[in-house]
């Protein structure tokens, strides 16, 4: 206590001077709307600014809940878009995947991904335990990444479609035209669609889309788009550079597809002729 009173005598001139401006303010401000105004104001504006601020912080923390928002959402909706007749089907009530769909899609994350070399892989989130296996689609929200080649009971490895013993059936989407796309190890944004006939119209800008012709992917999972093309009059097909519409050198979210009656129909193509 001595110490407090020893310090306002100290600076008692001082003090004096704070509450006597202070009165001063407030008579000042109560007395003329304009300061008044003014001082609500910039108050005002201050308090928006730091509200504000704390709010985009907010936000940018709570971002990473909000991508496995988004990540849930997607993935219910892609199993509901490759299990419909047509885009007029209704969805169901609940947006609940039904068992009984031919594909099943579920999430995932990429731990890491090669794209530097010749033949690539990629590292996944979930194995066994969450009932992925070998030769299961894997894509992103803009298309095709790879299949899955080894499963352990946590983690999955991905061959890249950057991957030059990756092969994978695709068309062009207007046409209905059919041909195998391929990876010549060169550029991680342009693969090749190889054995497209002749009769084909081919048009620069126009999309490729996965073909449905295989037990991995659904019909008309996007690719990319027709970069350059040229016909081999010796065969009668064509050879057409796909600009990618994935960027494989950054993918992060990505989708495992299952056809459920995959291992049915391998067991069939596999047995022995008679």
């Amino acid at each position: 206590m001595q110490q407090i009173l020893l310090f306002l005598i100290k600076n008692k001139t001082g003090l004096v001077f704070i509450v006597l401006m202070t009165v001063a303010l407030g008579l000042t401000f109560n007395a003329h709307t304009y300061h008044n105004s003014k001082f609500i104001s910039s108050a005002n504006f201050i308090t928006g600014n730091v509200l504000g601020t704390s709010e985009s912080v907010s936000q940018y923390f709570d971002l990473k809940t909000q991508n496995e928002i988004l990540s849930e959402e997607n993935k219910t909706l892609r199993n509901i878009l490759y299990n419909s007749k047509s885009v007029q089907d209704s969805l169901p009530n609940d947006l609940e995947f039904i068992e009984d769909s031919l594909y099943r899609v579920q999430k995932s994350t990429v731990i890491s991904n090669n794209y530097d070399k010749i033949d690539n892989f990629l590292l996944i989130e979930g194995g066994l335990k969450d009932s992925i296996k070998q030769d299961l689609g894997v894509i992103s929200s803009k298309g095709v990444v790879g299949i899955i080649q080894d499963v352990s009971q946590n983690f999955s490895r991905v061959i890249s479609i950057l991957n030059t013993n990756t092969s994978i059936n695709a068309k062009l989407k207007k046409t209905f035209h059919f041909g195998t796309l391929t990876w010549d190890g060169k550029d991680p944004n342009v693969m090749k669609l190889v054995d497209v006939p002749r009769s084909a119209p081919v048009k620069k800008g126009d999309t490729i889309s996965t073909g449905g012709r295989s037990l991995v992917f659904p019909e008309n999972i996007p690719i990319g788009i027709i970069d350059e093309f040229e016909l081999d009059e010796n065969v009668g097909y064509y050879s057409i550079s796909v600009r990618l519409f994935n960027d494989m050198t950054n993918l992060k979210h990505i989708y495992v597809i299952e056809n459920t009656k995959q291992d049915e129909a391998f067991e069939l193509l596999n047995q022995e002729q008679p």
